[in-house]
């Protein structure tokens, strides 16, 4: 059989095989050595040793892996990647001391990011957003969600809702979409916030609804439900409202507090639960008792200088699912390196470079609504593939600071080869 891409001789071939995994089963490699690929019309049509699967096929073009491992697409199910400006004096300040509520409270943080994206054009943040895009995919992320919510008026959140439209038409990466209007109450509606929230409720959702999106896959709403941020009852709102207009829902939840929002999500059926750092041991237990994925962002404690991270050990021994995604964002972590990640979860989730590994790719794929296209190197799935230049899949938690991506397929394409010059 002629075949577009063969990619062969790993010495390690990374599976993933078999949908999300659960508790002591997240870490699940199937792991091939000598592991090839068969990829042809953008999907993955055979997975093998390279002797089982030579014969078989006649490509057009080879990737020769030796010495190399070869796994599935990362995928960064939690980023807030389309913005404009940077907020470099407040990473200053925080150096000096300032906390992320206190410089929140005194107009920084989230409103200092609203002020300059209100102020950018679709065109604007198509530019600065792609770049974002490009490092991510230089770093091995073929599939990343991105929220807006710096925005907070309708139409400046529909101007970011265009640019998403816009950078999922370029390629070559898939982008889930997701609706934050909830991210934060704009300065216009300083103690009014349930003002705030029939606005977010009665006209943005609707209206974001209504402009839709050409994407691939799912679109999500998510409200920042924590102190200083949105109330139980108010995420309630805004969340069933998105679910009656066919949003999925994810939560930013227990990131600073513990306020209820994680046993919000798992009653809501939420896809996921984002951050999870001061969850109780109930709602830890409940996760463990649901399909909601507990989507841990280690980057923004490491970001902030701070020491508390999500208990992931407490998590899995719960039962619970578990994804990594970056948070990418302006404010508390400008990190577009899933590999970077997945060290910081080794180190400080107490991960195993396994464990973290799988959180990286089919958990954050069911974190991100594409479980079911993305995330494994299995047959039938899109052709979404890495090979790094590395001998054993451990190394991508045991280094750090250097990108070890070499190849990036994405939908069966060579999209990044870093022999010949970078992204393609």
């Amino acid at each position: 059989m002629c075949i577009d891409l063969f990619v062969h001789s790993a010495s390690q071939l990374l599976t993933m095989p078999g949908g999300p995994q659960r508790s002591s089963a997240l870490g699940t490699l199937g792991l091939i050595e000598d592991g090839a690929v068969a990829i042809h019309a953008g999907k993955i049509i055979a997975t093998g040793t390279t002797t089982s699967l030579r014969g078989r096929f006649e490509p057009r073009h080879e990737i020769d892996a030796t010495g190399k491992v070869v796994l599935p697409g990362f995928v960064d199910p939690h980023t807030h990647a389309v913005w404009a400006g940077d907020r470099v004096d407040e990473f200053e300040m925080r150096i000096a001391g300032a906390t992320y509520l206190e410089i929140m409270r005194a107009g920084g943080g989230i409103m200092a990011t609203v002020r300059q994206t209100r102020a950018a054009s679709v065109q604007q943040l198509v530019d600065q957003t792609r770049a974002r895009l490009q490092r991510m995919l230089a770093h091995g992320t073929t599939t990343v969600e991105v929220k807006t919510g710096y925005g907070l008026d309708t139409a400046a959140e529909l101007r970011q809702w265009a640019a998403l439209a816009r950078l999922q038409t370029e390629g070559p990466w898939d982008i889930v979409p997701t609706f934050l209007g909830a991210h934060a109450v704009p300065t216009e509606y300083a103690g009014r916030d349930d003002a705030y929230v029939d606005v977010v409720v009665n006209e943005m959702l609707p209206a974001v609804r209504e402009q839709g999106v050409a994407m691939p896959g799912p679109v999500f709403c998510d409200v920042f439900c924590d102190d200083g941020a949105f109330t139980v009852a108010q995420a309630r709102r805004v969340l069933e409202q998105a679910r009656t207009l066919g949003f999925g829902v994810k939560i930013h939840a227990d990131e600073f507090a513990h306020v209820g929002a994680t046993a919000l999500a798992v009653a809501l059926g939420a896809v996921s639960a984002d951050h999870v750092v001061r969850t109780s041991a109930e709602d830890i237990s409940a996760l463990g008792q649901s399909k909601t994925i507990a989507v841990s962002l280690p980057c923004t404690p490491f970001g902030l200088g701070q020491n508390d991270y999500t208990p992931a050990r407490a998590l899995l021994a719960a039962n619970g699912l578990l994804a990594l995604a970056t948070d990418c964002n302006p404010g508390t972590a400008w990190c577009e390196s899933m590999p970077f990640v997945v060290a910081l979860a080794c180190r400080y989730l107490h991960l195993t470079p396994a464990q973290a590994v799988a959180a990286a790719t089919i958990n954050a794929a069911y974190a991100a609504g594409v479980g079911d296209r993305v995330g494994s190197v299995e047959v039938g799935k899109q052709a979404d593939v890495l090979v790094l230049d590395i001998p054993d899949y451990r190394h991508v938690g045991y280094r750090f600071g250097t990108n070890v991506v070499r190849t990036v397929v994405k939908a069966g394409r060579i999209v990044v080869e870093t022999g010949q010059g970078g992204v393609l």
